[in-house]
């Protein structure tokens, strides 16, 4: 029996959050080298990937998709590069409960391996009362995954509507019509740990913890847009996108130095205000869900620093790269759910334990009065709304208000 080398996920990865085993990436046989990417986990915040801490063979799989990660908990072995797994180190990778059973041979051996499942699958299995041999497996030897089921699951969701559909149904004599009758058939999409995580960080905010309360200013984006255009090229060939969020972080730096207690933390005993403006943007993942990367000390950075940092981090967000250390920290966020075509969303849960979320609307050509001249003027402007929710335990309108309106003078201002 040779020596393995246990992979484990590390305390500091984590950062205190919870953690599932969503996919191995490599099947037990397979070499890898020291960085490649072996495991993919699913926190209730990312999707992260545990890669090899050293070249070698994956020897043994001791938690399978659907497994709670522990914290530093064995998730598998490798052996040393270049060694050979042996037959019987196979069977005790695979099957460690049956370390006691020899096999006659090969062919006994895969017939009894295919039967093997992990607890993911187990529960799955007794919650749809679901016969294991009647599923295709197209894990190792056969075996049975977690996505072999879902997928039974729903060719099962297929065929109901035939199975009810030879039931006979009575009809009472105020049935009018025969869809009346008919049984709903859905399909059922298991929630991910992250979509978890949303509904209960968004129900303890609204619902338990904070007393929400929006109020809504209007905003002239004339000035930036002008601004941009002239300073995109620039930042681009420098390697950055320049986009307007950048500069709503920036007019947050003059808003949360002007009114401080919007960059707080409520306590029962009092407030506590942060010298350091760390500023979360909230990043749709598609159908995946919300993540809030950080932008780290906005109050020390220029507009170029703050479109290379903002750049920096919702690209690990699109790519999946997003680790949780970089969503620690946020004194305060902003919504720009204006890019999906929201013009207003109101309240925007609040992001616990902050007290407060910027919202920016969509930018719209609107019809306003203007006075020109001294005269009242219908001029076109492109302009959008800007909402704060704010926790009311913590901030009063005229906090609030004061908020808005040294946000919006500092874009609407900008030159």
């Amino acid at each position: 029996m040779q020596a393995l080398i246990d992979i484990v996920l590390p305390a500091d990865q984590l950062e205190g959050t919870s953690a599932v085993l969503s996919k191995w990436l490599i099947n037990v046989g397979e070499e890898v080298k020291q960085g490649d990417p072996i495991i993919e986990l699913e926190t209730d915040k990312v999707a992260m990937e545990i890669c090899a801490n050293q070249d070698g063979v994956l020897a043994e799989i001791m938690m399978h998709e659907g497994d709670d990660v522990p914290v530093e908990g064995v998730l598998g072995r490798l052996s040393e590069s270049g060694a050979v797994i042996q037959e019987s180190d196979l069977a005790q990778t695979v099957a460690p409960e049956q370390e006691e059973v020899s096999y006659a041979d090969e062919e006994t051996y895969q017939r009894s391996a295919s039967k093997l499942v992990g607890p993911a699958v187990r529960r799955l299995l007794r919650q749809h009362s679901l016969d294991l041999s009647q599923i295709q497996g197209t894990g190792r030897y056969g075996r049975v995954t977690l996505c072999d089921v879902k997928a039974h699951l729903a060719t099962l969701g297929e065929i109901a509507p035939q199975s009810v559909s030879q039931k006979r149904v009575t009809k009472s004599p105020l049935t009018r019509h025969d869809h009346d009758a008919r049984p709903l058939v859905g399909e059922m999409k298991p929630h991910t740990s992250m979509r978890k995580s949303i509904a209960k960080h968004m129900t303890e905010s609204l619902l338990h913890t904070s007393p929400h309360v929006t109020s809504v200013f209007e905003m002239d984006m004339t000035n930036i847009i002008e601004h941009r255009k002239w300073h995109k090229k620039e930042f681009a060939e420098l390697g950055v996108n320049l986009t307007y969020t950048a500069y709503f972080l920036s007019a947050c730096v003059k808003a949360l130095q002007a009114v401080p207690e919007v960059n707080a933390r409520f306590h029962e005993e009092g407030l506590e205000l942060f010298k350091d403006i760390n500023i979360g943007v909230g990043t749709a993942l598609a159908n995946d869900g919300l993540v809030v990367p950080v932008v780290q000390q906005v109050q020390e950075m220029n507009l170029f620093e703050i479109a290379y940092g903002l750049n920096q981090q919702t690209e690990k967000a699109r790519t999946g790269k997003l680790q949780p250390s970089d969503m620690k920290n946020g004194t305060f966020t902003i919504s720009n759910h204006g890019v999906s075509g929201s013009l207003l969303a109101a309240p925007i849960i609040i992001n616990q334990p902050q007290v407060a979320i910027l919202g920016i609307g969509k930018l719209d050509k609107r019809v306003v009065v203007k006075e020109v001249d001294g005269v009242d003027t219908m001029v076109i402007k492109p302009m959008c709304y800007v909402s704060l929710s704010m926790d009311h335990r913590a901030l009063d309108a005229h906090q609030t208000n004061r908020f808005l309106q040294v946000f919006v003078d500092a874009i609407q201002d900008w030159g």
